[in-house]
């Protein structure tokens, strides 16, 4: 099967996960690893917690998946989201696509991160040094207005084109 996704409240084990994705007939693997960090808008974070509609979150997580294996001629996408309570250093997103080429690769897992951050009913809850706690709006959200004064939904979620998936670059 090309999509694995998945939902776990342990630590994820990256190297597990990344064997599944070395292919002979795949020239790239792709990995990204979302990363809980220590500040969020200049606070110290002490504490996140991942909240999910799961059976919804796991349907969504493997038909946006199936879209981008479609899409970018995938061998293989693999996603693992942990929920429940998280410390910085933790990683929470483990993300990894095998494909035949490296643009393809890292298209479609920006592709993916994106449609995953738009899409997948996963609520992320800082809890800051001072003990205050935040709910941080990604995911579901109505849209927003851009650095760049662009709605995202004006824009299309995954670009066709590797090369137009670095702004500003």
């Amino acid at each position: 099967m090309p999509v694995t996704a998945t939902l776990c409240r342990e630590p994820i084990d990256v190297a597990v996960w990344t064997q599944g994705l070395y292919r002979k007939d795949c020239g790239a693997v792709n990995l990204f690893l979302g990363v809980v960090r220590d500040h969020h808008q200049g606070r110290a974070v002490s504490a996140l917690e991942y909240e999910a509609y799961e059976g919804m979150a796991l349907k969504q997580l493997a038909r946006i998946g199936a879209e981008v294996v479609e899409r970018f001629g995938l061998a293989r996408l693999v996603v693992v989201h942990r929920i429940g309570a998280l410390v910085p250093g933790d990683v929470s997103l483990f993300v990894g696509v095998s494909a035949h080429h490296r643009k393809e690769s890292l298209a479609a897992t920006a592709c993916f991160i994106d449609r995953l951050k738009q899409d997948v009913p996963i609520w992320k809850k800082e809890t800051f040094s001072g003990g205050e706690v935040s709910w941080v709006d990604d995911c579901c959200s109505e849209p927003s207005t851009t650095s760049q004064g662009v709605s995202p939904s004006a824009r299309p979620l995954c670009h066709s084109q590797p090369e137009t998936l670095i702004e500003g670059a």
